[in-house]
């Protein structure tokens, strides 16, 4: 990975991190619109990491369910697919 890589990441890890603190679970746009004043550089492998992330949660969030529902843990329909959502920063 390069540098700007691997400070994208560690930002996104702690922003995402922050977030359940800060009570704001849209928190990662407001740093985004940050980073964009400062560097569209570095504000795009910022989203780009916040998005393989988010995408990681609602996968494995959707496999733990698929799993749940396999093994009768839950109601079949909880397993249904989920909406797609948009979580780009406006461009």
């Amino acid at each position: 990975m390069s540098v700007l890589q691997d400070m994208a990441d560690k930002l996104a890890d702690d922003v995402l991190a922050a977030e359940a603190e800060l009570g704001d679970d849209r928190f990662y746009e407001k740093v985004a619109q940050v980073l964009m004043a400062a560097s569209p550089t570095f504000q795009e492998a910022y989203i780009t990491s916040i998005r393989v992330r988010l995408a990681e949660r609602r996968g494995r969030a959707f496999l733990e369910r698929a799993l749940a529902a396999k093994r009768g843990d839950v109601v079949e329909e909880e397993v249904a697919e989920e909406p797609v959502i948009d979580i780009s920063s406006g461009h």
